[in-house]
C-alpha cells in the first residue's frame, strides 16, 4: 500500500467536485493516499456570459488549475479531458486518462416543444441553447429552422434556464448530466446517436494531469485505461492538428477494436459568421497516426 499526501486542483462546480472526488475516492481506497481538494476558479468560471468563440485565449477551465500546478500549489488536477489543450505547458504531462462515461450527447426538450420527429425533435423555429460551436453547426445541418442562442453555466444552470423557459431545448454532454444524477423527470431527454450527432473529442474521459514527478506519476499511472488512451488518441490526435480548442467547429467519433480503428469526423462551414454546411468524413486503419492524418487531409481539402 502507497502513502502519500496528494492535493487535488479542481475548479468548483457540481460537475468538477463530483470527478475531483471520484479519483480522490480511487487514490484513498486503492492505494491508501491522504488526498485533500483544493479548489480553483478559472478564466472560464468567471466570464461565463460570452460563447466561447469569443473568449480570449485558450484553456479557459484549466490554465489557473496548470498554473498552481507549475507552483506545486496542488499535485494533480482532474479535467473532463475534453476541455484541456492537446499541448502540454512545459513541465506539465498527463498522468492518466480514463473512466469514459456515455460519449453521447444529451437533448432536453420541454414538454411542448418536442415532437418526436427528426434527429432534433424541436418545434420549428424553436429556441436551442449552445455556446459549442460544434453542436450549432451540427444542429444547422438537421435542422435549418432552429434559433441558436448561446448558453454559458454549470449543468444545472443550464437545466434551470431550460425549466424557466429561456430555450425551448438545450444540448449538454450525457456524461455530466448522468455523473450528477439530476431529475429530468418534467422533460423530454434525447440521447442522440454518436455516429451521427458527433461528440468533442475524448467526452466523458477524465484526464489526471501532473507534474514530472517521477513519485506521483507511479501512483496516478495506475489509474490509466489503455482503450481509453487510445480512444483519446485518436479524437484528441485529430483536434491537435488543426492547432486549436474547444471552439474549433469539430465533431469526432472512433472505435477501437483489436488493433483497428475507425474515426468519423465532421467540420462546420462557415461564411461571413453564418453556418453553411458541414464536412463529414470516416477512415478505417490500424495505425492512429495514419488514420488521423488521413482524417484530417480530407477534412482540409478544398
Amino acid at each position: 500500500m502507497i502513502s502519500k499526501h496528494l492535493v487535488i486542483g479542481t475548479r468548483g462546480s457540481d460537475l468538477a467536485l463530483y470527478q475531483a472526488n471520484f479519483i480522490k475516492d480511487k487514490l484513498t481506497l486503492e492505494f491508501g493516499c491522504s488526498v485533500e481538494l483544493k479548489i480553483i476558479k478559472t478564466s472560464g468560471d468567471k466570464i461565463d456570459y460570452l460563447s466561447f468563440d469569443k473568449m480570449e485565449g485558450k484553456g479557459f477551465f484549466t490554465k489557473e488549475l496548470e498554473e498552481a500546478l507549475l507552483k506545486k500549489e496542488i499535485d494533480l488536477a482532474v479535467h473532463s479531458l475534453k476541455d484541456l489543450m492537446t499541448t502540454q505547458p512545459e513541465g506539465l504531462k498527463l498522468g492518466a486518462v480514463g473512466f469514459r462515461a456515455d460519449k453521447r450527447e444529451l437533448l432536453l426538450i420541454r414538454k411542448e416543444s418536442f415532437t418526436g420527429k427528426g434527429v432534433i425533435p424541436v418545434k420549428d423555429g424553436g429556441t436551442i441553447g449552445t455556446s459549442s460551436n460544434r453542436r450549432k453547426c451540427q444542429v444547422f445541418h438537421f435542422n435549418q429552422s432552429l434559433m441558436i442562442k448561446d448558453l454559458r453555466g454549470n449543468v444545472p444552470t443550464r437545466v434551470k434556464k431550460l425549466r424557466d423557459g429561456l430555450y425551448d431545448a438545450i444540448l449538454l454532454a450525457a456524461a455530466g448530466v448522468q455523473r450528477l444524477e439530476l431529475n429530468l423527470s418534467d422533460l423530454e431527454v434525447v440521447f442522440l446517436d454518436p455516429i451521427e450527432f458527433l461528440p468533442a473529442p475524448a467526452q466523458g474521459i477524465l484526464g489526471i494531469q501532473i507534474r514530472d514527478d517521477e513519485e506521483t506519476e507511479s501512483i496516478i499511472s495506475q489509474l490509466n485505461d489503455s482503450a481509453d488512451a487510445q480512444s483519446a488518441e485518436l479524437e484528441r490526435g485529430l483536434l491537435k492538428k488543426f492547432e486549436s480548442g474547444c471552439s474549433l467547429p469539430l465533431g469526432v467519433y472512433s472505435e477501437v477494436n483489436n488493433g483497428l480503428y475507425r474515426l468519423k469526423a465532421c467540420l462546420g462551414e462557415r461564411k461571413n459568421e453564418n453556418w453553411v454546411g458541414l464536412k463529414t468524413v470516416t477512415v478505417d486503419g490500424d495505425d492512429i497516426g495514419n488514420l488521423v492524418h488521413d482524417v484530417y487531409n480530407e477534412l482540409v481539402r478544398k
